[in-house]
């Protein structure tokens, strides 16, 4: 598994013209499934997250979680994110999981956060999303499991 989390001040999530989700300060995440990947990778991408200290402190120093200072997390599949760019010009992407097994491993991870306490927004698995976001920093870490 791997995910791409970034710090904003809010984001928002549409297929098309339809507005999907919204957060205001927290953590857009960009979660990507790889073959053999199963619940326990996914628990432990959700511990990562809730207490990722991304988040400035009093004294100004990245030492607060999202859970730390009441954030929400506007969690997105993303398949690319398991494309492999070593060869050619053009992504291999046999490393990502197929969409069923994928699915499940996103709305899992998804229910892990939940679980954290922590409110988690989401898109729309499979769609073509446009997503607006306002990055506080930046602050973009990537996590490769």
């Amino acid at each position: 598994m791997k995910f791409v989390a970034q710090r904003v001040d809010r984001a928002a999530l549409s297929v098309g013209d339809a507005p999907v989700s919204e957060i205001g300060y927290g953590l857009v995440v960009y979660f990507g499934v790889q073959v053999g990947d199963a619940e326990p990778q996914a628990e432990k991408c959700a511990e990562k997250l809730a207490n990722l200290r991304i988040f400035e402190d009093d004294a100004g120093k990245m030492n607060r979680s999202v859970k730390d200072v009441g954030g929400e997390i506007l969690f997105v599949s993303q398949f690319t994110l398991c494309g492999d760019c070593r060869k050619g010009n053009r992504p291999s992407f046999t490393d990502a999981e197929r969409p069923p097994r994928a699915k499940e491993l996103y709305e899992y991870a998804a229910a892990c956060l939940r679980a954290h306490g922590i409110p988690v927004k989401m898109g729309v698995f499979g769609a073509d999303m446009t997503i607006e976001q306002v990055n506080r920093g930046p602050v973009t870490i990537l996590y490769d499991l």
